[in-house]
């Protein structure tokens, strides 16, 4: 796990914002999600077999023996949704739009771009069954990408892995076609051979992928209904102008998903490729307890977003601090803290650091250049006298005293208005 200190916390914070007005550009609502979790459900909703369920998954034990759940820091958030929107009856009978931003947390090795403790921003609809919303969610991601400038560094991918029955039939036809190889498999498909025989499909492992070239193909086994499907929403991306590639190996590590699963990838990141995925999970709010409902959702890292917006060589945070307040003499407290308040007051926007603690005028204008403010303001005897303030670039400029009408306006001229 990693703090974000400085620049790097005002970068993610940045990141953070400028996503979430795109999201609601869409009009999909904040939702807010707790921390912790019962383990059950993640067992129900995401699947027992799958990775994050078996191994990455940060338990916490009961403090108390009647205690009677174990519960999980989450390790991801469509489950989670599921289960908040059905308690608070959110989802029978409607349609819902939700948007949530935090910490994931799942027990795996740290890279880069990849930690236990990890950021995601993710969209999810329900009650919508047509691909409409498939399409919708893949312009949102699309314009996420395009609002940041990289949209030309990454891509989308898209499977149809059909239902759950057209799984099963697969399943059985490729534990057919391996088991009298399995010998050749790496160890992690060795195990998944028994618990999960579609996880092999996206093996890193090249003798494992060798060996696929010849199974049985998932798309043989999709039914009609859910191709012609798949056909429609290739036909909306088209109309948009989103282009996509189909990834026959892309099946997705949780259980929930049918029909239509995407990933936005990137050959930026070496081996974190994957910066958004998603798709469909139809039965996820049945398999929780409530009525059938569709749904369709995705989530964003957003650590390997930050790092592709860091290799365009723009910064993504804007400065600390706009103008620092230099308070030269003990009679000037008072007034430079009502000055500080009046600007503030007038240019919202502005990020104001009033100087604390005294001290000489050079000493305030170095630390003032030191914070990566722009402008420096002094309150001095002189000034207060004249009821004016200096106003000082601190990039190239000539100083110069103004009144607070004035200085307001300089303000705002140099950028820094209404919000």
């Amino acid at each position: 796990m990693q703090d974000w200190t400085g620049p790097a916390a005002r970068e993610l914070q940045a990141l953070e914002r400028r996503l979430m007005a795109v999201f609601e550009q869409f009009s999909y609502e904040p939702l807010r999600l707790p921390m912790l979790e019962s383990v059950a459900l993640f067992k129900r909703g995401v699947g027992e077999a799958t990775d994050i369920v078996e191994k990455e998954m940060f338990l916490i034990e009961p403090r108390h023996e009647e205690a009677r759940d174990q519960l999980a820091l989450r390790p991801e958030g469509t489950a989670s949704t599921v289960r908040a929107l059905q308690q608070q009856g959110l989802l029978f009978n409607q349609h819902q739009r939700v948007y949530y931003c935090g910490s994931m947390f799942r027990y795996e090795r740290p890279q880069k771009g990849r930690y236990r403790e990890f950021y995601q921003l993710g969209a999810e609809a329900f009650g919508y069954a047509g691909p409409d919303l498939d399409a919708e969610l893949i312009a949102l991601a699309a314009q996420c990408w395009r609002e940041l400038g990289i949209d030309g560094q990454v891509r989308l991918q898209l499977n149809n892995i059909g239902s759950a029955a057209d799984r099963r039939a697969f399943g059985g036809a490729l534990v057919r076609y391996l088991e009298s190889r399995a010998a050749e498999l790496d160890a992690d498909s060795q195990r998944r051979l028994s618990s999960n025989p579609l996880r092999i499909l996206d093996s890193k492992h090249e003798a494992t992928q060798s060996l696929l070239l010849e199974a049985p193909r998932l798309e043989e086994f999709v039914s009609a209904a859910s191709q012609d499907r798949f056909a429609q929403l290739q036909e909306l991306l088209g109309d948009l102008g989103i282009e996509h590639e189909v990834n026959e190996r892309l099946v997705r590590g949780l259980d929930y998903y049918n029909d239509t699963v995407l990933e936005w990838v990137t050959d930026a990141l070496g081996a974190q490729g994957t910066v958004c995925a998603g798709g469909r999970y139809d039965s996820l709010v049945e398999q929780l307890g409530g009525r059938a409902t569709p749904g369709a959702g995705f989530a964003i890292g957003l650590e390997r977003v930050l790092l592709l917006c860091q290799a365009q060589d723009g910064a993504l945070g804007d400065a600390a601090v706009d103008a620092y307040l230099c308070v030269v003499g003990e009679a000037q407290r008072a007034p430079a803290l009502a000055l500080a308040q009046a600007l503030r007051e007038a240019l919202p926007a502005l990020k104001l650091r009033s100087h604390l603690g005294g001290g000489k005028l050079d000493k305030q204008l170095k630390r003032a250049d030191a914070s990566g403010a722009a402008i420096a303001l002094i309150l001095g005897p002189a000034e207060a006298d004249a009821q004016q303030v200096q106003y000082k670039p601190l990039r190239g400029g000539s100083a110069q005293s103004l009144g607070l009408e004035a200085l307001v306006q300089q303000l705002r001229e140099d950028g820094y208005g209404q919000r």
